[in-house]
């Protein structure tokens, strides 16, 4: 069974992206973690409800769409931590400095409590209405960020993993995820999951086409498994559910097109002095547009073109710095033409930029000679109070965060350059229409879409024409967020909330409130300590949220919790009661409420304190110096650390050097300068005055109204794909079944409508298939996407099953059945997943399984509802069936259950010639290397697909999924391996005949890991 449940960006403009799939025995599989640029915490209560069911989280994409909301979940509901979650290497580096970017960029992140939770605790401050509060919850510090990303566990691409569930889930029976690539950002992923019978392929924003930084998407092999073949990869073809995003550019260009038009409305706007800002996402597409720009400035300099030469170049961000020197890491995500480039730095001798200054050597893809970096709000602020002293004009361009124009420096950049003509704002995507107030770069991209107050039309080198719109002093609102410390009867309402979910913690569960207690409410011990303890919240996160209001009144009215409430703290929160009944419960509920005092640990084991173990003279002597000498300046005594904030006086460290303060996004050391290639300038020295308000706090929001006179233009920089290649590619990949998610109602209708027909079409050529299902759920909707949706009950008579020969393979029974179907009774229609046998022969499936029953209670079953009278086969059987309107369930009496039983022998050869043998199962070279290795073979791979036995035997797996076995050293063996059924084995001639054991014996092997279901 599998079901599909779109949390988020489903039949919506909304990009935000969350899915749930939920498979055979309540394994649930959570995809992406998304929001948008509103961070509205209500979008985020079906997942909340959903968190004490998840057996795992995958993620896609490093964006606010795709994971922006995992810092959140991590920070603010307890069991988030504990589920395992999985991701490539880029999305969970570059996630992280995304999300550091984001909470310190805007507080709307940090998200603000809701009326509702403070109705209760502001009772008692009636002068103040609850719903004029704007208190914010506490931020995620970038500590607790990086720790939260770190539990991510990485992936390569092609990679075919077994992970392991949470402590709250069933078991997951052989599930196996595998991470392709899928283009559009850097790691982004194409999800293959596989279980038992189900084999989903979760492609949500990919994009087909190369581009400068970025590999195409894994469908058609090559390079990640991105470029260039003429068929769909076999673990991507034919699976059961294909869930693919429906969102696609309205006018797809090709990328040199693209890059032109992009680069000749930059030369336009910088001819004239004017200043561009063209705001893009902080880790994923700003690599593109970054990598464009340093290699269109490197190439118009060497061509002496003076515009180039006198314009500079900017790249904004808080956490810019993190995100380039990642990029420069991961070099063999990208596409090959940018290894061949660092390849060729690298083998010419080149240095990085950064050494070499702007005039020196070769520098690499990401080592920037011309693009400036920013980090910090007094870097904009002085560029582009530059801009505006300058006596001649001179053109600047600015990359800034984000591209919503919500948040990051892109808005303070707009704020200051809108009301000059000479400037312009480049859109690189289409923003999204969130519920609520539009945002500022969707207001922007209607203004373009309307061409109210004219329209200048330009033409690039290449013939090609694009449109400037001119803005024509139209009024927009800005509004800017702030922090402000509580004040007063603020502070104490905040202070009753915040011991009310103390209370609710220590209720559900003992010694549960150091979760609650950040560093910024609490400043003791046990806020500091990092353990379990504050990830082992209690599992029924849904009865915290229902109780929390009883709670609170408990405190203040002396009302009385009922025993469900109490749970199995009533042992020692009730007077008299030394009992429970576990039986029944679940997580927590089944064990005594014992407080465990984890100790602290390290990458090393158990944390010690060498203070601790001092001789007395030791720790005398260095009492003595502690006191003798001062704090900033003594030299360590033995077993004291110096605290990482402390800036002490190191052997061999410059004199002026001035210290760095603490930055609030730096995930790594500044020991490299943020310019990159240039020579370090004033705006180095300059550091942010304004002080971050440390503690409670609440939101406070203003509004400016600017005049808008810039220039709008629009260049489509989203690298997704388009309609042409879904239209190529479904029907390559020939799902069985079709979602399809994230896109606006209109274009996900239309694209449905359009694959019905491209899949009908392929079914009139293909009459051995069945009609493919195409879904289109909406937000919170459920649909049933199993492999089989229809099942039948027969009886097996007793000479029947004595002639079964059951085959394992990986943990499924498999048996091939040849029988005589008796008609004596119903057959009932279910909704399950198991593969039914009604015709006379074929091959069927069977769990040999001693917990056959048990799974089957688990599984969901439908009765079909039905009001007109068919001709089915129950009915031939004389089959009563009667439909309950108010329970909307339907009772079928039957008389018999029909009888499979064995063929007479008058039927028995007939049946023989119709069934015709074949394979069950899937071989893999790594687990055929394996067991060759545990034989005492010699076993390595050579070249891509090929493993090498003993050196005479060569096994190799086509694209097909066929299994070619070839010898050396051997006498001709001719054709196929007898009985094979799809595994080729060739011989060639040689003098010796030694390696022909190891033949057999790897044949043997991959006969081990296929059944030879027979045809009698």
């Amino acid at each position: 069974m599998f079901t599909f449940t779109p949390l988020q960006g489903a039949l919506s403009e909304s990009a935000a992206s969350q899915s749930l799939l939920e498979l055979d025995g309540g394994v649930k599989v959570l995809v992406d973690v998304g929001w948008d640029e509103k961070f509205d915490v209500e979008r985020l209560r079906e997942l909340e409800k959903q968190i004490p069911t998840l057996s795992l989280i995958l993620l896609t994409h490093a964006t606010v769409n795709h994971l922006g909301a995992y810092a959140h979940c991590c920070k603010n509901f307890p069991l988030f931590t504990r589920i395992p979650v999985y991701a490539t290497r880029p999305v969970i580096d570059l996630g992280r400095t995304l999300t550091q970017d984001l909470y310190a960029s805007t507080p709307v992140a940090a998200t603000t409590i809701s009326p509702t939770s403070l109705a209760e605790v502001s009772y008692s401050y009636a002068q103040t209405s609850s719903a004029d509060h704007n208190l914010l919850l506490q931020p995620p510090t970038p500590e607790e960020i990086a720790r939260y990303f770190s539990l991510i566990q990485p992936l390569k691409y092609s990679q075919p993993h077994q992970p392991l569930p949470s402590p709250f889930s069933p078991p997951l029976n052989g599930l196996t995820i595998t991470a392709y690539n899928s283009g559009h950002t850097l790691g982004g992923t194409i999800w293959h999951i596989q279980h038992g019978l189900e084999s989903i392929v979760y492609a949500v924003d990919w994009n087909q086409a190369r581009e400068n930084v970025f590999s195409g998407a894994a469908w058609l092999g090559g390079a990640h498994a991105g470029a260039g073949g003429a068929e769909v990869i076999e673990q991507l073809r034919k699976p059961t559910a294909l869930v693919c995003s429906s969102r696609t550019p309205e006018a797809a260009l090709s990328r040199a097109r693209r890059d032109d038009q992009l680069l000749e409305s930059v030369k336009l706007c910088i001819a004239r002095g004017g200043t561009v800002l063209i705001p893009v996402d902080s880790s994923a597409r700003v690599l593109e547009l970054s990598y464009l720009l340093e290699h269109a400035w490197r190439t118009e300099v060497a061509n002496d073109n003076d515009i180039f030469k006198s314009t500079r170049v900017y790249l904004a961000g808080r956490s810019i710095g993190s995100t380039m020197r990642n990029a420069r890491s991961m070099l063999e995500w990208m596409d090959d033409s940018i290894v061949r480039e660092f390849e060729a730095v690298a083998g010419a001798g080149g240095t990085r930029a950064g050494n070499s200054g702007a005039g020196g050597g070769k520098a690499g893809p990401f080592d920037f000679k011309y693009l400036r970096l920013l980090e910090r709000k007094a870097q904009v602020e002085r560029v582009l109070q530059q801009a505006t002293d300058d006596a001649e004009p001179r053109g600047r361009v600015i990359v800034a965060t984000d591209s919503s124009l919500e948040w990051g420096f892109s808005k303070e950049v707009l704020r200051v350059i809108a009301g000059d003509a000479r400037n312009l704002v480049i859109l690189t995507e289409k923003p999204h229409l969130n519920s609520g107030k539009p945002s500022i770069a969707r207001m922007l991209w209607e203004w373009w879409k309307e061409r109210k107050d004219g329209v200048a039309v330009e033409q690039t080198s290449g013939g090609d024409t694009f449109e400037q719109v001119y803005g024509g002093g139209r009024e927009l609102e800005v509004a800017e967020a702030t922090r402000q410390p509580l004040e007063g009867n603020e502070l104490g309402v905040y202070q009753q909330w915040l011991a009310t979910q103390r209370q609710l913690q220590a209720t559900l569960q003992s010694g549960g409130t150091a979760a609650l207690e950040a560093s910024a409410d609490v400043v003791d011990d046990a806020s500091e300590t990092t353990t379990e303890t504050e990830e082992s919240e209690t599992e029924q996160q849904g009865k915290a949220l229902n109780v929390s209001t009883t709670i609170g009144q408990a405190s203040r009215k002396k009302v009385v919790l009922t025993d469900e409430d109490l749970g199995i703290t009533i042992l020692f929160k009730k007077k008299g009661v030394y009992d429970f009944d576990v039986r029944g419960k679940k997580g927590r509920e089944r064990m005594f409420p014992t407080v465990l005092r984890r100790k602290r640990n390290d990458e090393f084991g158990e944390l010690i304190r060498p203070e601790e173990y001092l001789r007395a003279e030791e720790r005398e002597d260095a009492d003595g110096q502690e006191d003798r000498q001062d704090g900033n300046k003594q030299e360590q005594g033995l077993g004291k650390k110096r605290k990482f904030d402390d800036v002490g006086a190191a052997k061999g460290a410059s004199s002026n050097k001035r210290p760095q303060p603490k930055r609030a996004v730096s995930d790594e050391p500044e020991a490299a300068s943020s310019t990159d290639g240039h020579a370090g300038d004033e705006l180095d020295e300059l550091e942010d005055e304004e002080e971050a308000v440390v503690g409670p706090a609440k939101l406070v929001v203003r509004s400016q109204a600017i005049t808008v006179n810039l220039r709008i233009a629009f260049v489509d920089f989203t690298g997704l794909h388009d309609k042409r290649s879904l239209h190529m590619l479904i029907p390559l990949i020939q799902p069985r079944k079709l979602i399809l998610v994230a896109g606006a109602e209109d274009e996900t209708l239309t694209l449905a409508a359009d694959c019905k027909k491209l899949l009908s079409a392929q079914l009139t050529s293909d009459s051995s298939q069945s009609a493919i299902d195409v879904f289109t759920p909406a937000i919170g909707a459920t649909v049933n996407a199993s492999v089989d949706t229809n099942a039948w009950v027969v009886k097996l008579a007793d000479p029947f099953v004595k002639r079964l020969m059951w085959q394992n393979v990986r943990g499924l029974g498999i048996v091939t059945v040849t029988g005589l179907l008796l008609p004596g009774g119903e057959v009932a229609l279910q909704d399950t997943n198991t593969t039914a046998t009604n015709n006379t022969t074929g091959p069927s499936n069977y769990n040999n399984d001693n917990n056959d029953n048990e799974n089957a209670s688990n599984k969901r079953q439908k009765l079909e509802l039905t009001t007109t009278t068919t001709t089915t086969a129950a009915e031939q059987a004389g089959t009563i069936t009667t439909t309950n309107a108010t329970n909307d369930t339907t009772t079928t009496v039957a008389r018999n259950v029909p009888t499979l039983d064995v063929l007479p022998p008058t039927l028995a050869s007939a049946v023989r010639s119709a069934a015709q043998p074949l394979h069950v199962g899937d071989l893999r070279l790594a687990d055929l290397r394996r067991a060759m290795l545990g034989a005492g073979h010699k076993a390595e791979f050579r070249g891509e697909g090929t493993l090498l036995v003993d050196g005479c035997v060569a096994v190799r797996k086509t694209s097909t999924g066929r299994v070619e076995v070839e010898s050396v050293g051997l006498p001709l063996i001719g054709g196929l391996l007898p009985g094979a059924g799809g595994v080729d084995g060739r011989g060639g001639t040689s003098p010796g005949g030694g390696g022909m054991g190891t033949l057999y014996e790897v044949r043997r092997r991959i006969y081990e890991g296929l059944a030879v279901v027979a045809g009698a």
